[in-house]
């Protein structure tokens, strides 16, 4: 069980903490000098069932609450301090708001420097406390009058006794799921190299293991382990761990970094969060500054209400934050909001939701999204999990969905599709018909229109049926959605055209004849194929039945159209693009010169520009000024017109 002090400047936690556990947590010269707490201090105390009590000591003063919030983030129980002389002080209020901000619900007060006053002070500073924590989840917490400073006190003894029963009693928190250290503290270890200490927010560790660095990005080996003030070979999920790291020098770590598994690292500039002011806190309007304390992180950022009322004092209100400067967190971590002056604790909450939009943030759909979201992290169930993936129109990523709940609850009927990586994109199945429904609905409208036209290629019809679409789930979405309806016959493919079952594109006896003898001497072209005239003149046809039909095969997916007159057949414009595809590879960001396809395909540059333009009409590739890049090659045809689509 880790412990957390609490309480205001000069009311003795420190001397409290060295009574309970024999170590000085001031370690400071500074600290020592002038008699206060100004960093975090850390004391064990070794139980008698083997287990070790970890005590962390926080400043008191108002100038450090940054570092005291930094203290407290992952704490399982408060130990709050109260003056007898002093009673109850602002920094008392402050801390004790944090902790139930933070999620603090477990907690005993020590009424300290009991023997500076008179039994009749103690009973009204014990009324002050009692009030104090009344609606609070530490109302009726055990009260403990101790003096710190004397040896042997009693109420110390009481107070260590009621420490250990509950640390026997509390339940070891659970350590699955991906490891995650909060970092509070960062130094060289002589001979070692790095370490950092802190909090293990989730998960566990083992000697030998590759962590990743937050900001930096970089891979970090765990060459020992210290959990709870002991050489340990594993750290897990509510121990404090020290970590020495192999592959990172020192300065490159502070505080407020996380050390923890790749996946689990999630940066961000703006996240979805549901806040809960205090009642004494100010108004908060559009993009009001506020300090923001996530994890052992101090961050700025700007609050953007999300609900149709602003948050109102004592209540509670979605908002969203935009943070200055990048921020590593996860949907359930908790947060504080302190004023723009950093004067005082306005209130707090926890995240809801990482990836949230710059734009649309307050739309319908959007605060569907929530709404669902906040159910299901609440409810921890398939069945919620199943009515938040309806609201995702592209599907969710396995790995997404675990970081959004925190758990796997993925619904079982749920239409699964493989990711690269060897994740898995699940699909709600109202989703999945939907769209069926959608692509079958255009080609019928299409197949209405233009009922000369075998179909669309795979590339048009998505723009019509996903417009302004596209990411890693409409990228695996998409061809999932076509491979299952060509398996079950509700979609068919003439060439690559696809179109719906019964529609074609059909050749009288006379053009099925004269197809077959151009066919031949187009493919014999290679990659300079005959014009309309040459076809013409060869098989003694007039030059429009020649145009008609080669118009039809190119609408039946067998041809394409580069230019007016000039058609190339489908291998051969295969085997362009494969070339294309091995010169991007050699070429620099992938982008290929017209002279260097030209050169390799052997054409004239007219005739190499003239594919070129065809194939970023149709969309195989993107101009980037001269050059073209090739993008991923669509599943079906181009158009059959040289105009494009």
């Amino acid at each position: 069980m880790i412990v957390g002090t609490a309480g205001h400047i000069d009311h003795g936690k420190t001397a409290l903490v060295r009574a309970l556990t024999g170590v000085a947590t001031d370690r400071l010269k500074e600290e020592r000098e002038r008699g206060i707490s100004i960093e975090l201090g850390y004391a064990y105390a070794p139980l008698a069932d083997g287990t070790v009590l970890g005590i962390v000591d926080v400043p008191g003063h108002e100038r450090f609450v940054r570092t005291m919030v930094a203290g407290a983030v992952g704490i399982d129980h408060a130990l709050l301090v109260v003056a007898a002389d002093d009673g109850v002080m602002p920094q008392t209020r402050e801390h004790l708001a944090i902790l139930d901000l933070l999620g603090v619900h477990h907690g005993s007060v020590a009424l300290n420097k009991a023997d500076r006053v008179p039994p009749a002070r103690r009973d009204e500073v014990r009324a002050e406390i009692t009030a104090l924590l009344a609606g609070t989840p530490l109302a009726g917490a055990p009260v403990f009058e101790t003096v710190a400073t004397a040896d042997a006190d009693p109420g110390v003894a009481a107070l260590r006794a009621h420490l250990e029963a509950v640390a026997h009693e509390r339940s070891q928190r659970a350590a699955d799921g991906a490891f995650r250290l909060a970092v509070d503290r960062v130094f060289t270890l002589a001979g070692q190299g790095t370490a950092v200490t802190g909090t293990v927010f989730a998960g566990r560790v083992q000697v030998g293991d590759t962590l990743q660095h937050s900001a930096s990005g970089q891979a970090v080996r765990v060459r020992s382990i210290h959990a709870q003030n002991r050489a340990a070979d594993e750290g897990r999920a509510g121990q404090r761990c020290a970590l020495v790291l192999a592959g990172i020098d020192r300065d490159t770590i502070q505080r407020g970094d996380w050390i923890a598994a790749p996946a689990t690292l999630q940066r961000c500039e703006r996240l979805d969060a549901r806040i809960r002011l205090l009642p004494d806190a100010p108004a908060l309007a559009h993009w009001a500054p506020v300090h923001v304390h996530v994890g052992t992180g101090h961050h700025l950022a700007h609050l953007v209400p999300l609900d149709a009322q602003p948050p109102a004092a004592g209540a509670s209100a979605r908002v969203q934050l935009v943070f200055e400067t990048p921020v590593w967190a996860l949907p359930g971590d908790r947060l504080i909001l302190r004023n723009a002056q950093a004067s005082r604790t306005i209130g707090g909450g926890r995240v809801v939701d990482l990836w949230a939009p710059e734009r649309r943030r307050r739309s319908a759909e959007r605060l569907a999204w929530l709404d669902a979201l906040e159910a299901a992290q609440a409810e921890a169930t398939p069945e919620a999990a199943a009515r938040l993936l309806a609201l995702a129109p592209a599907g969710l990523a396995r790995s997404r969905l675990v970081l959004l709940l925190g758990h796997d609850t993925a619904p079982a009927d749920a239409v699964a599709i493989a990711l690269p990586g060897g994740d898995t994109l699940l699909v709600a199945p109202p989703v999945w018909r939907r769209w069926r429904e959608r692509i079958a609905a255009v080609l019928a409208d299409f197949h209405q229109r233009s009922p000369d036209d075998p179909g669309l290629n795979a590339a048009r019809l998505r723009r019509i049926v996903q417009p302004g679409t596209a990411d890693a789930g409409t990228d695996a979405l998409w061809p999932a959605l076509l491979d299952a309806m060509l398996a079950d016959g509700s979609l068919a493919r003439q060439g690559s055209w696809l179109h719906l079952p019964g529609h074609a594109v059909n050749l009288s006896a006379a053009e099925q004849i004269l197809a077959e003898r151009l066919l031949p001497r187009l493919a014999d072209g290679g990659a300079d194929p005959p014009w309309v005239r040459d076809l013409a003149a060869a098989t003694a046809a007039p030059e429009d039945q020649v145009r008609t039909v080669l118009r039809k095969l190119a609408r039946r997916g067998e041809l394409q159209q580069v230019v007016k007159d000039l058609f190339y057949p489908e291998a051969t414009v295969t085997k362009l693009l494969a070339l294309l595809d091995e010169l991007s590879v050699a070429a620099p960001r992938g982008e290929v010169g017209a002279a260097e396809f030209r050169d390799a395909c052997g054409l004239g540059r007219k005739r190499a520009i003239q594919v070129l333009e065809h194939f970023d009409r149709v969309g195989y590739t993107r101009r980037v000024r001269d050059r073209r890049v090739l993008r991923e090659r669509p599943a079906g045809p181009a158009p059959a017109s040289g105009a494009g689509p």
